[in-house]
């Protein structure tokens, strides 16, 4: 039987190691020339910078117990290391496949390129941003693993805000460069969560 220290330290040294994976995506991936843009809107630097303010609350509040729920016992603070863990990991392979898929067309701004294309493919046809379902599985994790469980969910919900902000500006770009395409795209792939059918904008 493994004490809770060793679960507790053993969850953050994982969920550290696909911190590590999670950033090898962004950097060490080789994207082709991208074609010149055709719009940008910088609107969605707001939402990104709420998103960060998510994620600096879950790092910032750490617990003091080794497990989440120190009530609930070992065997479920256990269960919770292994679905922190396993989530960590999926969010790695989500993001990095996502960004593959992408290739000359992924950038940090919103933006669309001259020659951009609709990508639905792939990760893409599980949900429509798939890079933000991998932030939001890695911000989970990291709550699971070193945070209270009120941060976590304060740190999710400020996070989903700002990446709502971020995608209607995202997706208003893609609206209007592919009409009709893109929300047919949208109304049947959800935006971040799988499985949960989109809601029909006005």
């Amino acid at each position: 039987m493994f004490s809770n220290e060793f679960i507790y330290h053993f969850t953050q040294i994982g969920v550290f190691c696909c911190w590590i994976g999670f950033a090898a995506v962004f950097f060490l991936s080789r994207r082709p020339h991208a074609s010149k843009e055709r719009k940008r809107d910088r609107r969605a630097v707001l939402g990104v910078l709420i998103a960060m303010v998510g994620y600096a609350i879950v790092w910032s509040v750490r617990r003091k117990e080794f497990l989440l729920l120190p009530q609930a016992g070992t065997a479920v603070g256990a269960l919770l290391s292994l679905v922190a863990l396993i989530l960590a990991l999926s969010s790695v392979w989500l993001t990095g496949a996502a960004v593959r898929h992408l290739g000359k067309q992924w950038a940090v701004a919103a933006r669309v390129l001259e020659q951009h294309e609709l990508i639905t493919d792939g990760p893409y046809a599980i949900v429509r941003n798939p890079i933000y379902t991998g932030m939001l599985g890695m911000l989970i994790a990291t709550g699971l693993a070193l945070s209270e469980w009120w941060a976590i969910i304060l740190g999710v919900v400020v996070y989903l805000i700002g990446t709502t902000i971020r995608i209607r500006v995202e997706e208003k770009l893609l609206k209007d460069a592919f009409g009709e395409k893109f929300e047919a795209y949208a109304r049947t792939v959800s935006a971040i969560i799988p499985r949960v059918s989109p809601q029909k904008r006005g």
